[in-house]
């Protein structure tokens, strides 16, 4: 094996690899190595697993978590924009949940604040939905953009929702597919560098970080997702963009609907200003953190109340019709999706069938298990199990009830909506996901925000 050149200081490959493994602290230099080294394609498969491995045991600090993300972030392409954009480029990122459409909202609603929203998002991949796939589900949408027409759509409507491209963090895509096969895949350090180092490379200013906590969540417990949200905020803010998160519940799904096409609906119903009130709460308050960010002199009060009135006067579903434009849709279907009291299904897929789930007693709704609702949407065909499995934009859920609900026996409490038949096991499992008390016990429907991280 060659060694790989570096500016630097030579060293090879499985001397960093055994240095971590007895649990010593990488240098910046030696980190810059392994990533080059990765990229230019110099390692074996094996000793990037052992390296991945070691770190998984050994832990990486917060500076040694730093350096690598700033390794990943340089070891492609970075995103560039023209300086009079500085101060104005923000972004979002949720560590996935269930019905979670927020992305769809906050984008079109910071560009309608004056920001501009440069998004790379991600598809969707074992419980939980992708919002490319969920923004596909619009017939003519587009999410493989170059950085010219990216930047072209930045300037005339303020935002834009694409793929990660080849070139931007090459190391990111290499690494995340050897945790994949090698068990490594929940180690937080990797976690946040793998996250931060692609919002880095989009060079914005400030980001706002949704990390979730709960069933549907992979950080099952408040204490995990509070120890992730605090590294990548101190990542971030030691690479120089302005991080801050929200501790966010994820024990029931997310609005309403669950499924592309149907949570498509149900964020256009969100830019109406007639969204469920969590996603409404949760657009608000991420919003306001990331628009305080970026202007201090606003508080996150008079932010919250900006987010408000933009979205109450229409101007965040303008720009939402704007940028599925400016990103492959014909105007007349914009406008149409886009009309009030629109029927949305004449435009976006439609399943063949609905069917109605009832109650078999009469109480409070208890708990909705959004990890099992997840499950099943992605039996219906709504969801990956690999990343080479097709979508059906069309399936999913649609929840009619939510916690602390009253409901009575024989009422509707979800639509399965669906193509192909129901079998006997599905039903049984869709009856596990409700869980519903005496009518006398008082269930509390809180926010979903536990805590601000900053």
């Amino acid at each position: 094996m060659s060694e790989p050149n570096n500016n630097h200081v030579k060293y090879t490959i499985p001397e960093l690899i055994i240095k971590k493994r007895n649990g010593q602290k990488l240098s910046k230099e030696e980190i810059e190595c392994f990533v080059q080294s990765v990229v230019n394609g110099h390692v074996q498969e094996s000793q990037i697993g052992a390296m991945l491995m070691a770190m998984y045991l050994k832990e990486l600090d917060v500076e040694e978590t730093t350096n690598l993300t700033r390794s990943m972030m340089v070891s492609g392409d970075m995103l560039r924009w023209p300086k009079d954009l500085r101060g104005k480029l923000v972004d979002k990122h949720s560590t996935g949940g269930v019905g979670d459409k927020i992305s769809l909202v906050l984008a079109p609603a910071l560009a309608a604040c004056g920001m501009k929203v440069p998004m790379i998002s991600g598809r969707g991949l074992g419980h939980t939905g992708g919002t490319l796939d969920k923004l596909e589900a619009i017939p003519g949408f587009i999410v493989c953009i170059d950085q010219t027409r990216m930047q072209e759509i930045i300037d005339s409507v303020g935002c834009c929702i694409v793929g990660q491209t080849k070139s931007l963090v090459p190391a990111d895509k290499i690494f995340y597919a050897t945790r994949d096969v090698t068990g490594t895949i929940d180690d937080t350090s990797l976690i946040a560098a793998s996250i931060i180092s692609k919002k880095a490379a989009e060079q914005v200013g400030a980001l706002v970080l949704d990390v979730k906590c709960g069933k549907g969540s992979f950080n099952k417990t408040e204490t995990a997702a509070r120890k992730l949200a605090s590294k990548m905020v101190d990542i971030g803010n030691g690479l120089g963009v302005k991080t801050v998160a929200l501790i966010t519940k994820m024990d029931s799904p997310i609005g309403n609907a669950i499924g592309n096409a149907l949570e498509v609906a149900e964020a256009i119903e969100c830019l109406h200003d007639n969204g469920p009130d969590d996603i409404m709460d949760l657009v608000y308050s991420l919003g306001a953190q990331v628009l305080h960010q970026s202007c201090k002199t606003l508080s996150t009060q008079e932010a919250r109340h900006q987010m408000i009135d933009i979205i109450s006067s229409g101007a965040a579903l303008r720009k939402f019709r704007d940028m599925i434009i400016a990103q492959g849709v014909s105007k007349p279907i914009a406008d149409s999706l886009c009309e009030p009291g629109a029927d949305m299904f004449k435009i976006l897929p439609k399943a063949q069938n609905v069917t109605a789930i009832i109650c078999k007693k009469e109480g409070s709704v208890f708990e909705i298990d959004s990890l099992r609702c997840a499950e099943i949407s992605g039996r219906l065909g709504a969801g990956r199990f690999k990343s080479s499995d097709s979508i059906n934009y069309a399936v999913g859920l649609e929840l009619c009830v939510h916690v602390g609900s009253k409901v009575k026996e024989g009422q509707t409490w979800l639509k399965i909506h669906h193509d192909a038949p129901l079998n006997k096991e599905l039903i049984k499992n869709i009856d596990s996901i409700l869980s519903v008390v005496p009518p006398d016990e008082v269930v509390i429907n809180g926010s979903r925000i536990i805590d601000v991280v900053s």
